[in-house]
């Protein structure tokens, strides 16, 4: 099977995660994504390493199916090596702000004048207009900034999520901006500008939460892990373990408490619906606990699966590994990584198509493994290559 995207090639001058999961997806649909990273490696490359030489883990998943070069496009030559690598690619991907794209000399209207069909897509934190457009920023920024933190954890410890969910979603906003130019692009002849931000993504993730707040005025605080519009949906302790229930919607409720053996919540006005529910869901919460306490793990979610309520345990990393499902699932793909000490297991692509191939094919490159590869693809010599190489250009 051909992967969609076989025959466009992407330039990738992303850092962490928006910009290189980006690179990722498209990569995983078959495009020539390169990897360029700064000549001693960029920064990001050796966040949690797990390798003998720093590769860190996340670099690993963010970067299988991708070439790989070292360049610096701050040196004259440098930039007309930029220049060479544009002339032969689709899409450009970078996540800084604007400023520091044009510093780079990364920014649209350059690259246009390179080629102009170009597609750049570029990913920041702010977004481009405003007043913080030129401020550098983190996932947990936007997490802090869009009210999911301070819904979280408890009043007195806001909480953010570990996970940094709003940089994979911006990636995936990236993606879906780049497929569609890609697609404009083929129906038009013309390239664009694609542009994502941290913050705009973390709103849409919370924006039930605005909306409610835009219109009653209610001013809602954390509550921790129980739900503030539905109930019982919280992490409860067991005998061996935890576990997470969500009950929404009024047939859930009927089945849960004919599960408990106690009809009589169906007849309390103050449990009518979801927004009663969640309203007393302390209450509804302490009795699911209790419930809970006298169980394990295993015996409580057996019994909520005998009449379909939705649930699951609490798992470390090592049980998700372990999970009789996620191994049958065959989603996390072992690729061997010199330096590592056995195989990273790397998250597949997570959507299947029936027709076109996608998923991993390959590791992450290992620093300026394609360098001298693609610089002869652009018609560079050995010799021209050797001379770039001691000016510290790649």
């Amino acid at each position: 099977m051909a992967g969609v995207l076989d025959g466009v090639r992407v330039l990738d001058f992303g850092r962490y995660i928006a910009g290189p999961y980006c690179g990722a997806l498209l990569a995983d649909l078959g495009a020539d994504v390169i990897r360029i990273d700064k000549l001693n490696g960029s920064e990001d490359r050796f966040v949690g390493s797990v390798g003998d030489d720093g590769t860190g883990a996340g670099y690993v998943q963010m970067n299988r199916n991708k070439r790989g070069i070292t360049l610096n496009p701050t040196k004259p030559e440098g930039r007309e090596l930029v220049r060479k690598l544009v002339e032969t690619a689709d899409v450009v991907i970078a996540n800084m702000p604007a400023e520091a794209l044009v510093a780079a000399g990364l920014d649209y209207e350059t690259l246009r004048g390179y080629k102009e069909d170009i597609i750049v897509t570029n990913a920041t934190a702010f977004g481009d207009v405003g007043p913080y457009k030129d401020r550098v920023g983190f996932d947990g920024i936007a997490q802090a900034m869009c009210g999911s933190v301070y819904l979280s954890g408890s009043p007195e410890q806001p909480q953010r999520n570990i996970s940094p969910y709003v940089d994979f979603a911006t990636a995936m906003s990236s993606t879906i901006g780049t497929m569609a130019a890609l697609t404009e692009k083929e129906r038009t002849g013309k390239g664009q500008h694609v542009t994502a931000n941290l913050l705009c993504n973390a709103i849409s993730m919370v924006n039930g939460s605005l909306i409610e707040q835009s219109i009653t005025g209610i001013n809602r605080i954390a509550t921790g892990n129980r739900g503030q519009v539905t109930a019982p949906t919280d992490i409860y302790r067991c005998k061996d373990g935890s576990m997470l229930m969500q009950v929404i919607g009024n047939p859930l409720f009927e089945r849960w408490a004919k599960m408990m053996g106690e009809e009589h919540w169906l007849t309390d006005p103050r449990f009518k619906d979801d927004l009663g529910r969640g309203e007393n869901s302390e209450e509804i919460s302490e009795r699911m606990a209790a419930w809970c306490s006298e169980r394990t793990v295993s015996e409580a979610i057996g019994a909520c699966e005998a009449v379909r309520i939705p649930c699951g345990p609490v798992y470390s990393p090592q049980q998700t590994i372990d999970d009789p499902h996620v191994q049958a699932m065959d989603f996390l793909k072992p690729l061997e990584y010199p330096g590592f000490d056995g195989a990273a297991l790397v998250a597949n692509t997570p959507v299947n198509m029936s027709v076109s191939q996608v998923g991993i094919r390959h590791r992450a490159p290992l620093l300026g493994e394609h360098t001298e590869d693609i610089m002869t693809e652009l018609g560079l010599s050995a010799d021209e290559i050797a001379v770039l190489r001691e000016k510290r250009v790649v």
